[in-house]
């Protein structure tokens, strides 16, 4: 796509903030340069404390266009904040492996994970004074089967003005041709936008963003995701410096250092121009 095109508006959202001070740094810079206009917190983290909170809200200020949601997470190495969630594995939430299967194969029980969404709704109001504006979930465990109905109903409950993070794309390939894990985000994601309509819970109109994380080109990565997002798309991203928090509890470390490095930098400012996309 070039300048010639329609202008876009997009959402660029970072997520995982909360993870780690390294992660919460590079976040909130990139916010007050207007170089993303979203991010995802994620209140189990050992970095989402009351502070972290008012930090990320300082950064916010400084740019209009920003808006602050919930990272929801289903997913090892974290704990629950509902002391009767189950399934556990050794007192954290299960790897994200089983926690698909059991979905898929229905051996959840939604009563728990609605609880648990909603305490983790509840844990955003407290440390920011108000609900998030958007909730979304971590490794997309929003959009598996029972999650999604749970989850849908635990954000109309709680947070009703929020909207929700689809993670389909514009146009799937042909014939299910692409990348496996985008593939699989687009049949997970039909059925939950089948839900969340009858729920009356808004939701992005297209997701880009998955890729495989051990290629480390992301700024041709990131012209494929504007080729393919509409205005009103969302595109996630994961940048951050990397710090001993980040390194015990999550193996994507230095491509987010490689993300923030070209998201700061004059070369996405030109990409954006070019493309005719602005984040307001």
């Amino acid at each position: 796509m070039n300048g010639t095109g329609p202008q876009r508006r997009i959402r660029l959202c970072a997520d995982d903030y909360g993870i780690s001070p390294g992660v919460n740094r590079a976040i909130r810079d990139l916010i007050e340069r207007e170089r993303i206009n979203a991010t995802s917190v994620m209140v189990v983290g050992p970095a989402a404390g009351r502070e972290d909170a008012e930090a990320l809200e300082a950064a916010a200020a400084r740019n209009p266009h920003c808006v602050i949601g919930l990272h929801v997470t289903l997913t090892a190495p974290f704990h629950p904040l509902t002391l009767h969630y189950r399934p556990l594995q050794g007192g954290l939430f299960p790897p994200l492996s089983k926690m698909l299967r059991a979905s898929l194969s229905r051996r959840l029980e939604p009563e728990m994970i609605f609880d648990e969404v909603k305490a983790q709704i509840a844990a955003f109001a407290e440390r920011f004074g108000r609900a998030p504006d958007h909730v979304d979930g971590h490794q997309h465990v929003q959009i598996f089967p029972q999650v999604r109905g749970a989850f849908l109903s635990a954000v109309n409950s709680a947070a009703p003005g929020a909207w929700v993070r689809q993670c389909g794309r514009r146009q799937p390939p042909a014939r299910w041709r692409g990348a496996p894990k985008a593939l699989l985000l687009d049949i997970l994601s039909a059925g939950f936008r089948r839900q969340a309509a009858r729920a009356g819970v808004r939701f992005n109109p297209a997701f880009a963003g998955a890729y495989d994380f051990t290629k480390s080109d992301f700024a041709a990565r990131m012209q494929e995701f504007l080729d393919g997002s509409p205005d009103g798309g969302l595109i996630m991203c994961h940048p951050g410096f990397v710090d001993d928090t980040l390194t015990a509890l999550d193996p994507l470390t230095g491509q987010r250092e490689q993300e923030y490095a070209f998201l700061s930098g004059d070369g996405f400012r030109d990409m954006l121009a070019a493309n005719r996309v602005t984040l307001d």
